[in-house]
């Protein structure tokens, strides 16, 4: 009998919380359908499929019959369906009562959908650290799938990749099948003839050989010039099923369980925390991702045996480099601890699926494919951490102070009607997060606009005039510079503080008349305080209330942007921001004063900039979302969100989105000019380089003449409105529900009845 091999293809399918339908209606067209219905053609053909939670939640709504389809490719022995977080978690970011809830609900899913419980669990993006062996194998799970990069990094040769190793932790044992790089490259970006070259050559006489490829099934289809590639002319798809079918005799394909049923683990190995190469290199500091990335691709191409030490980042570093990541992160952590605090019954239940589709990985980290850049994502993730807290306290926040973020420094989180405000005492005083409890909005969500290490590979195609794609076949999104629009470099600036509201900047009277929307856009400015991003102190804080000081000075003689303190002492000034909340739950209200004092011994002229940041989700000129001022003749109209504008004399502005129902206006005390601009990020994706609306920044300014000793006001009034209580709505009817009502509820919505047919989304 000749060489033979094994094969084992998993084709790992997620959508995020919060993606549009549309997108998904047509990734189905493209990507999963077309994969279903050539397994049904192909039905030697065996694999491994792993559907993510809100994809089966909206396949269930949408394509009802592939819920079925996909569970009689399982009882026809065919396909295995994997398990792992059901919201798609990165598992080590979960406490341990969130792992375990999140993995048994998809065990729990997966059974009813086929009758089987799932033996193997994918990771999301395939990160790991040590602990999760006993995680997934205390849930039931006894594989797991990671990259050939984890191998690496648990000592395994290049050649030793094609079988299964063990791994342990407190007493607990997970098999791991590692995927074959050569696999992972090939398909489906080469000819089907390289790849069933490719696994001829690393058969072997006793066939104890396994090829593993387990990646994104959206690539078969769904990625960029794809389609036509695997499922038009060329067929790349049927090609390949075709092949192995034909060549059964010497390359049977498996489904992961039977490989564990049949074949003993090559060995036991230590893998240390780590995800897919790429992902290391995305977590490493701009200037230091490039140079990984050289040094490993220039081992690469000489095939030097030294590029398998090569290590990068892990994911944890995602909330190091990211501030927007992080305060994210540890809403999901206070809002878990607020679920874990209810007793039994339908409002956790409801509180606790909010909090585990708020830990949706996608917005947790970034890379190829937006990640924490995409605003509808991440304002999605929010709502539902910010309707899982709201639940669980009963529409009732506390003021307190304490270090939110984990940064060894404290925050204030401002509670009062329908709001919560996070502020950030260290840095400015400044408003982080700013949560609108009724309609469940994060108004504050913007992103900061900072260097990326894509930026420079950017640039260097627009340069050379090389972007776009290299050949006349799919090239992986890794390997392509594709820009979406010309000119794509002139946004790539860079905000030179975080994004937070509140901000008070102050600017040279001689040059304030000249800066407009495009100067405040493009950081053209110089700040003559150092009243933005210090520390301020608390002087008063009480339930829904926050007085601050900081005690500064002005360098008019020379700008300090890069934080030096100007060409002499300046004047000495004192700043208080005074914080107020009040309204009601449907209408909250936030005041804010800030009170200049010139401490110096002469005159102080100078223009104050009161700065915010806004999301209200007007990106592509949404025209749901808008600003409206006031002309002279009191007429309003109404500007998109992610424009600008630039209007003296104001004393009142509303903006808002009529999509998610709410709307806010602000009174000016005095009459202020305002100027509004959008925060534009470039980011790239699976389609090539793209412009990202992150959200609006406003400036409120005020020219203020103060003498020696003398103290200024100025102030603004949000008043927001907002259309609907969402917690009213939700928490209806809990007396007449009991939590066996509200899990029969959650399964009929992803296995209906025959017949039944739920209404499109």
């Amino acid at each position: 009998m000749g060489d033979r091999i094994s094969l084992a293809l998993v084709f790992h399918n997620h959508q995020p919380v919060g993606n549009f339908g549309w997108v998904i209606e047509e990734l189905w067209e493209r990507a999963y359908g077309p994969m279903i219905a050539a397994l049904e053609r192909h039905p030697s053909v065996r694999v491994g499929l792993h559907y993510t939670g809100p994809l089966l939640e909206w396949l269930a709504a949408n394509q009802p019959e592939a819920p079925a389809r996909i569970a009689a490719l399982v009882r026809r022995g065919q396909a295995e369906l994997l398990g792992g977080g059901w919201y798609e978690p990165i598992l080590v970011a979960l406490p341990d009562a969130d792992r375990l809830a999140q993995l048994s609900r998809m065990a729990d899913e997966v059974e009813r959908l086929c009758g089987v419980r799932p033996r193997g669990a994918w990771l999301a993006e395939r990160v790991w650290e040590p602990s999760l062996a006993y995680d997934l194998a205390a849930a039931g799970y006894e594989y797991t799938v990671l990259d050939d990069n984890h191998l690496r990094g648990a000592a395994v040769r290049d050649e030793d990749m094609w079988g299964t190793y063990v791994v342990d932790d407190r007493g607990r044992m997970l098999t791991v099948f590692g995927a074959e790089q050569g696999l992972r490259y090939l398909i489906p970006w080469r000819p089907v003839p390289e790849v069933i070259g490719h696994l001829r050559s690393h058969a072997t006489p006793d066939g104890r050989r396994l090829g593993i490829m387990g990646d994104d099934g959206e690539k078969f289809g769904a990625w960029p010039d794809t389609y036509e590639y695997c499922w038009g002319a060329a067929g790349w798809v049927e090609r390949l099923f075709s092949a192995l079918e034909a060549e059964s005799g010497w390359l049977t394909t498996v489904r992961p369980s039977d490989w564990l049923d049949e074949q003993p683990p090559l060995g036991r190995i230590a893998v240390p925390a780590s995800s897919y190469v790429e992902m290391t290199e995305w977590a490493l500091p701009p200037a230091d991702a490039l140079v990984f990335h050289e040094l490993l691709a220039d081992a690469r191409r000489r095939n030097d045996p030294a590029a398998r030490f090569l290590r990068g980042g892990t994911w944890r570093a995602f909330q190091a480099r990211y501030r927007e990541i992080n305060e994210l992160h540890k809403q999901m952590l206070r809002a878990s601890a607020a679920v874990a605090a209810l007793p039994e019954g339908d409002r956790r239940l409801r509180a606790q699926d909010h909090l585990h589709r708020g830990q949706s990985n996608d917005v947790y980290w970034h890379g190829l494919f937006g990640g924490i850049y995409l605003a509808d994502l991440r304002v999605a993730a929010l709502a539902e951490l910010i309707a899982a807290e709201d639940l669980a306290a009963g529409g009732q926040v506390a003021t307190a102070r304490a270090d939110f973020d984990l940064d060894g420094l404290d925050e204030v989180l401002l509670g009062g009607p329908g709001q919560t405000l996070l502020i950030d005492l260290a840095e400015g005083g400044a408003i982080g997060a700013w949560d609108l409890l009724a309609g469940r909005l994060p108004l504050a969500s913007v992103l900061r606009r900072r260097p990326e290490a894509i930026h420079a590979r950017l640039k260097a195609a627009v340069e050379a005039g090389t972007a776009g794609p290299a050949s006349d076949q799919p090239i992986s999104p890794h390997d392509a510079v594709v820009v979406k629009e010309p000119g794509l470099e002139r946004y790539l600036v860079y905000d030179r503080h975080e994004r937070r509201s509140c901000l008070v900047h102050l600017l040279d009277p001689a040059v304030a008349a000249g800066l407009g929307a495009a100067e405040l856009s493009a950081e053209e400015f110089d700040d003559q305080a150092d009243l933005a991003e210090e520390p301020y102190e608390v002087e008063e804080l009480t339930e829904g209330r926050l007085v601050l000081r900081r005690d500064g000075a002005v360098h008019p003689s020379g700008p300090r942007r890069d934080g030096s303190a100007g060409g002499d002492g300046g004047w000495p000034v004192t700043l208080i921001k005074r914080f107020e909340l009040g309204g009601t739950r449907l209408s909250p209200e936030l005041a804010l004063k800030a009170e200049l004092r010139n401490r110096g011994d002469t005159g102080l002229e100078t223009e104050l900039d009161l700065e915010w940041a806004f999301q209200m989700l007007g990106g592509g000129g949404n025209p749901a979302a808008w600003y409206a001022v006031p002309d002279d003749a009191a007429v309003t109209t109404r500007t998109p969100h992610d424009g600008s504008g630039d209007v003296a004399g104001v004393d009142r502005l509303a903006f808002g989105n009529d999509q998610l129902g709410v709307r806010l206006e602000a009174l000016l005390e005095p009459a202020a000019r305002v100027i509004w601009h959008a925060i534009e990020t470039v980011s790239n994706s699976e389609g090539g380089f793209e412009r990202v609306y992150q959200g609006s920044a406003l400036h409120l300014r005020w020219p203020l003449v103060l003498a020696a000793g003398a103290t200024a006001s100025v102030g603004v009034r949000f008043s927001a409105t907002q259309d609907r209580d969402r917690l009213e709505e939700e928490t209806r009817g809990f007396a007449d529900k009991t939590p066996a009502d509200q899990r029969g509820a959650a399964s009929q919505r992803l296995h209906p009845k025959a017949g039944r047919k739920p209404s499109r989304s």
